[in-house]
């Protein structure tokens, strides 16, 4: 199987929800049978009536069968209201959460497994069946209210900033994994590498984005070869049909343009396993929306804030320059391109500042952010933050035109509003604490 296919095929798993409730109840229907085996080959009997048994079984059944309905379409509906009112690249987040699909693998286990053993009473009652029939309704009940508080807090604005935010660290980590202050090594510049009119372009044989790529296996096609591959688009781009999508350097005569393909997938969305920027993006989207005209909660937008306050941060600290991967002879192989520091800042502080010109709150938590960020990254990322300051001073002075507003606009404040710690915090101190 093509890395292609294994990653269509863990992506699919990651990112359905019916593979787990019908794993579960293939898990009910083996468990009833081996119960009752166990009860047949012991000779066990419950007290129990049989037609008692079967009332409440059936009853069960039933009842979790109509339960399961409700909590699904209860579920969408829920994950669609969640979704306009902050956005929808929520929607996949959501439905990768593993309470979500262990809570419904739970419930269509209660409802498998009351089903398989109603039809195992016959003119006796296997006991160890039938308890555990009874108990998993217990634990279906209980798993109900977990559930409920979960996509409660999960939905909430601050919940579903916090998730989107976790998961952009990880992604941040895995596509930098170099600190700025490991050893210093000297910059090699990309163009310089692939000097010379390429060899072979090949082109999109589909359009979409570009939702991840084989790092190992690129390599490995390069080094047998011997050449050097550029993969043209970054995570996140979209491509037509037709675009470059791999120019190849220094020979590589015999690479096939189909092998080549096999190793980029395409999807028709962004997703946050190789696209850094793109956990960005959700929170910007977030922010964007609450700082709406028709929803106006700019306290959401702090919320957002504080989030992209923690992942710049990260994000400042590693090294951010086009990848270039080696084999095992320090033989440049293949060049690929990820965002850079511009790139990450213009998109995690010009369209909130565009759109929250008019709020005192958003101008003073910004002025917050950077102050912090200029005080505790290095100098080198900086400067590009002294030059976003400089035009959010810029923006208050033209929306604030009362002097009064202006000032308070002009003070940086953690909290927004009501806070005191503005850029005086330890440059150690966590923003989100």
């Amino acid at each position: 199987m093509s890395w292609l296919w294994r990653y269509r095929v863990r992506h699919y798993i990651r990112n359905s929800i019916w593979i787990g409730p019908l794993l579960s109840m293939l898990a009910a229907g083996g468990g009833t049978c081996f119960l009752y085996a166990i009860d047949e080959a012991m000779g066990w009997q419950s007290t129990i009536d049989p037609d008692t048994a079967r009332a409440v079984l059936g009853t069960m059944a039933a009842s979790m069968f109509s339960f399961i309905v409700f909590v699904s379409s209860a579920l969408l509906v829920a994950v669609q209201l969640a979704s306009s009112l902050l956005t929808p690249r929520i929607i996949s987040v959501v439905f990768r959460d593993p309470i979500t699909k262990a809570s419904l693998m739970v419930f269509v286990f209660t409802f498998t497994f009351s089903l398989t053993a109603l039809v195992r009473i016959g003119t006796a009652v296997p006991p160890l069946t039938v308890h555990l029939a009874a108990y998993s309704s217990l634990a279906s009940l209980g798993m109900f209210l977990y559930l409920i508080d979960h996509v409660g807090k999960k939905l909430r604005p601050s919940g579903a900033l916090w998730s989107v935010a976790s998961l952009g660290r990880g992604v941040i980590q895995s596509v930098y994994p170099r600190l700025l202050a490991d050893e210093p090594r000297k910059a090699e510049s990309s163009v310089a590498s692939l000097a010379g009119a390429p060899s072979r372009t090949i082109p999109s044989p589909i359009d979409g984005v570009v939702l991840a790529f084989d790092v190992p296996g690129l390599v490995s096609l390069a080094q047998r070869a011997d050449c050097v591959i550029e993969l043209v688009p970054q995570v996140g781009d979209f491509m037509a049909v037709g675009d470059p999508l791999f120019r190849v350097f220094q020979g590589g005569a015999t690479l096939s343009d189909d092998v080549l393909c096999q190793s980029v997938a395409v999807g028709q969305e962004r997703t946050l396993e190789q696209d850094p920027a793109f956990a960005f993006r959700i929170i910007v989207d977030i922010a964007s929306k609450g700082l709406s005209p028709a929803i106006n909660d700019p306290t959401t937008a702090v919320l957002a804030l504080d989030q992209i306050h923690h992942l710049l941060r990260d994000v400042g600290q590693r090294w951010l320059d086009d990848e270039r991967v080696r084999d095992g002879q320090d033989r440049l192989r293949l060049v690929y391109r990820t965002p850079g520091w511009e790139d990450f800042v213009h998109l995690a502080v010009t369209e909130i500042r565009q759109y929250g010109g008019t709020s005192i709150q958003i101008a003073r938590r910004m002025r917050a952010m950077l102050e912090n960020l200029i005080q505790t990254l290095p100098e080198e990322r900086a400067e590009l933050l002294r030059q976003e300051l400089k035009l959010l001073q810029r923006s208050s002075e033209r929306c604030f035109t009362e002097p009064e507003d202006r000032v308070l606009a002009e003070e940086s404040d953690s909290q927004g509003v009501g806070g005191h710690r503005g850029c005086d915090q330890s440059p150690d101190a966590d923003p989100l604490e």
